[in-house]
C-alpha cells in the first residue's frame, strides 16, 4: 500500500470514528440533561442510578471513541509516532485540539475510573464528576471535528 492510499484508508476510518463520535454524543447529552435536572444526591432510587449508570457508561464509551479511535487515527494521519497517553494529551494540546493537556488525561482518568468502581459510596463522587466533565468532554470532540475539517475535508 502506498502513502496516498493509506492517508486515504486513515481519512475513512478518522471520519467513522468522527460519526462514531457524533452518535456517542447525542447518547451521552440526552443522559447529561436527564441527570442535570436529578442532580446531587445523597441517595438515588432506582430510576435515578440508573439515568446515572446510563451516563457514566455513555461518557466512558465516547472517551473511548475519542481517545482510542479518533485521536490515534489522527495521529497516523499526520504522521505522529505517539507512544503513550502523556504524548497524545501534550500533541492534542500543541495542535490545538485541547487546551490543557491535563484536560484530557482527566477525561481519560475518569473513564477509568468508571470502569473499574465497584464501590457503592464512591459512585455518587463519580457521578458528579461526569456531570462536570460532559461539557469538557463536548468541548474536545468539537475542537476535534474542526481540526478535521480545515486539514483534512472530513465531514
Amino acid at each position: 500500500m502506498n502513502l496516498s492510499e493509506k492517508r486515504d484508508l486513515l481519512s475513512v476510518q478518522l471520519k467513522e470514528s468522527l460519526t462514531d463520535l457524533d452518535k456517542a454524543l447525542e447518547a451521552l447529552e440526552y443522559s447529561h440533561r436527564k441527570c442535570v435536572i436529578i442532580g446531587e444526591k445523597p441517595e438515588y432510587d432506582l430510576e435515578e442510578q440508573e439515568s446515572f449508570e446510563a451516563l457514566t457508561a455513555r461518557f466512558a464509551r465516547a472517551a473511548d471513541i475519542l481517545t482510542q479511535k479518533a485521536l490515534k487515527t489522527l495521529f497516523a494521519l499526520l504522521q505522529e509516532d505517539i507512544r503513550t497517553r502523556i504524548d497524545a494529551a501534550n500533541f492534542a494540546e500543541k495542535i490545538g485540539i485541547i487546551e490543557s493537556a491535563d484536560r484530557l488525561l482527566n477525561i481519560r482518568e475518569l473513564r477509568n475510573q468508571i470502569a473499574h468502581e465497584y464501590v457503592r459510596q464512591n459512585l455518587n463522587a463519580i457521578f458528579m464528576d461526569v456531570l462536570r466533565y460532559v461539557p469538557e468532554l463536548k468541548t474536545v470532540i468539537g475542537n476535534l471535528k474542526n481540526y478535521a475539517l480545515r486539514f483534512f475535508d472530513i465531514k
